[in-house]
């Protein structure tokens, strides 16, 4: 999948043409701190000048109605289900209506390697983490995409993975935010340098920040009031 710089749509709130600067330290970060779920991602000229180019990434076929929310199937992670209707293996997130305006409840999978994306979501601040940006592979190993709105200075995490609000972190999510502080710590290690070359001075020392802030409580933060908790569409 290649991202060219000259195709990123200008925000109010990230600085123009800094997307693919974001996308590549994000599978940077995720490659040093042990998540392994951002394909390979790589800055690279291309037919459109430089962009980003990551590894294509074959994803099992979703499944649906257009009579409304089922009961979700096992190779799901995130979806709608009726309200009252959550089974086990599945955490709530917040209750909604559907377009017919049945009562749904958004709903994400319990499992250890989601609850990884979700640290990781909060170590590079992602602002959008819908559930169409995860899919699970045909081996079932589990993948995340679309990180350009990262990295930000100031908080601004947005996601559906909400149903770990406030519980104790992994203690492998512990290892892994130990051994990624260390390394962001270093100034001569391989990540530390790699991410100067990408971030701001500023949006590096918000990331050391938020490693230690998890590292310091050991739970998962929960949904703040200052900031929209959910990106739109949700789904």
């Amino acid at each position: 999948m290649y991202k060219p710089v000259r195709g990123e749509r200008p925000l109010w709130d990230f600085p123009r043409g800094t997307l693919a600067n974001r996308e590549a330290a994000s599978y940077v970060v995720s490659a040093a701190g042990g998540w392994d779920v951002i394909p390979p991602t790589v800055l690279r000229d291309g037919p459109a000048g430089r962009g980003t180019v990551q590894l294509w990434i074959e994803g099992l076929d979703g499944s649906g109605t257009e009579d409304g929310p089922t009961l979700p199937r096992p190779d799901e992670l995130v979806d709608l289900v009726p309200r009252g209707k959550v089974g086990p293996g599945w955490l709530p997130v917040f209750e909604a209506e559907s377009y017919t305006g049945q009562p749904v409840v958004v709903v994400h999978a319990d499992r250890p390697d989601l609850a990884g994306v979700a640290v990781l979501d909060v170590v590079i601040n992602n602002a959008d983490r819908k559930g169409s940006h995860l899919v699970l592979d045909r081996r079932g190993s589990l993948w995340g995409f679309d990180h350009g709105l990262s990295f930000h200075e100031e908080l601004k995490l947005r996601t559906v993975l909400w149903g770990w609000a406030g519980t104790p972190l992994p203690d492998l999510e512990l290892s892994r935010l130990d051994g990624l502080a260390v390394a962001l710590d270093t100034a001569s290690s391989s990540l530390a340098q790699a991410l100067e070359q990408l971030l701001a001075p500023a949006e590096l020392e918000a990331l050391r920040a938020r490693v230690s802030g998890l590292l310091r409580t050991g739970r998962f933060p929960r949904p703040g009031n200052r900031w929209p908790a959910v990106p739109w569409p949700p789904l």
